[in-house]
């Protein structure tokens, strides 16, 4: 079965180190989305770490009001 994730692939970028508490759940969510992606793309699953960012990146750039209230506003002198 070919499912539409929101997130295939994972890209190699520098990170900068976070440390976050998940609830219980959100990790087994997480687990369990990575597992998902390792069946679909043939690849071993990545771990829960690696999905965080793209996520929280998918998230904020499909976000309609944020993006809207990120943009600058321009003032007439």
């Amino acid at each position: 079965m070919n499912t539409k994730l929101k997130l295939s692939s994972i890209p190699d970028d520098k990170p900068i180190k976070l440390t976050v508490d998940l609830p219980a759940p959100v990790h087994r969510d997480l687990l369990a989305y990575a597992e998902v992606i390792a069946r679909e793309s043939g690849q071993p699953a990545p771990g829960p770490e690696k999905l965080i960012a793209p996520m929280l990146q998918r998230f904020m750039a499909t976000d309609r009001a944020f993006a809207r209230l990120r943009k600058p506003r321009h003032r007439s002198a």
